[in-house]
């Protein structure tokens, strides 16, 4: 409703910001918890030799909270790969047989088109599904390999 409000219609900009409002909560969260879980010795060891509370959380905080933030955007894009029902109430279409040139063309989803695929006759279109599917598992398992990949890392450095 909010980004109809604005004008954008059925357009790919529209649901762009409406993913964004649907993963930036979980994003959110992840970041909190991931600060929260920031031992406190860490904070009071910075505040002891003298650094400002911007200074403790820019250099101290957020680097040890890293791993926790990186895994949940990485999982948050991941859920957000699936997700095909807000944008089909914001308009996408069931089939677009173009690619979209700008922000405000239409719009259309793996998952949605996948399903258009599989509902046609020919054989090649349920190649095509086919494809489609691997395409959006091979993305969700680089994604997730991604995330562990971030959290190993950083957590070396602790």
């Amino acid at each position: 409703i909010l980004v109809r409000g604005m004008g954008l219609g059925r357009s790919l900009l529209s649901g762009v910001l409406t993913m964004t409002l649907l993963v930036l909560p979980i994003i959110i969260v992840a970041a909190q918890e991931a600060m929260r879980a920031v031992p406190k010795n860490r904070r009071d060891a910075s505040y002891a030799l003298g650094a400002t509370k911007w200074q403790t959380v820019s250099k101290s905080v957020l680097p040890s909270a890293m791993p926790g933030i990186m895994t949940g955007v990485i999982l948050a894009l991941s859920r957000a790969i699936g997700e095909t029902a807000p944008l089909i109430m914001i308009g996408a279409l069931t089939y677009v047989a173009f690619l979209p040139e700008n922000l405000l063309d239409s719009f259309t989803v793996m998952p949605i088109q996948i399903f258009n695929w599989v509902s046609r006759p020919s054989e090649a279109f349920h190649e095509l599904a086919a494809s489609g599917i691997i395409l959006l598992l091979i993305m969700l398992f680089i994604m997730n390999i991604l995330a562990v990949w971030i959290r190993h890392k950083y957590s070396k450095n602790l």
